[in-house]
């Protein structure tokens, strides 16, 4: 390596690579940043909202509202949800020049999430369909909401520890 034709020692070169790493570190620790809170907060609801509204859909007579109701706000909030996801998103990359990414996170805490989050979400509304207890859709949107508050707060600390 050479700096304005001069040939660098190695205490130099080494410490050059050094930097470069810290700096690989530091774009890691911001594209694994957390959401923003609104963000957060937003998706903790629609994880909430999620098995109640596909409890409404799957039930087998209408439950609570028609059937066409549960299918409308579901329509909703899935389209609120995917344009606050994109905001989320853009405000992100403008605020760091990077874009959040997953794959920087750990396998093992995204893989569990990623695999029980939807058997989840779905699984509680077919049980309320085979058994009409609304016990599993209160469940299934408790647990949802456990699971996303744990990830954010994975999250955090795994910014926290690479910052």
């Amino acid at each position: 390596m050479e700096t304005n034709g001069v040939p660098l020692t190695p205490e130099q070169a080494r410490a050059a690579l050094t930097d470069t790493e810290r700096v690989r570190v530091s774009a890691a620790a911001l594209t694994a940043t957390p959401w923003p809170t609104w963000f957060f907060i937003t998706l903790t609801l629609y994880v909430v909202a999620l098995p109640i509204t596909l409890g409404g859909i799957t039930a087998d007579r209408d439950w609570l509202l028609p059937r066409p109701a549960w299918m409308a706000a579901m329509l909703v909030i899935t389209a609120l949800y995917a344009a606050l996801f994109a905001i989320a998103a853009k405000a992100w990359r403008e605020k760091t020049g990077v874009a959040l990414r997953m794959d920087v996170l750990p396998k093992r805490a995204t893989l569990p999430l990623m695999v029980g989050l939807p058997l989840l979400l779905v699984g509680g509304p077919l049980v309320f369909r085979a058994t009409g207890q609304p016990v599993w859709l209160i469940a299934s949107s408790l647990l949802g909401a456990a699971a996303s508050v744990g990830f954010h707060l994975t999250f955090v600390r795994l910014h926290r520890r690479t910052a």
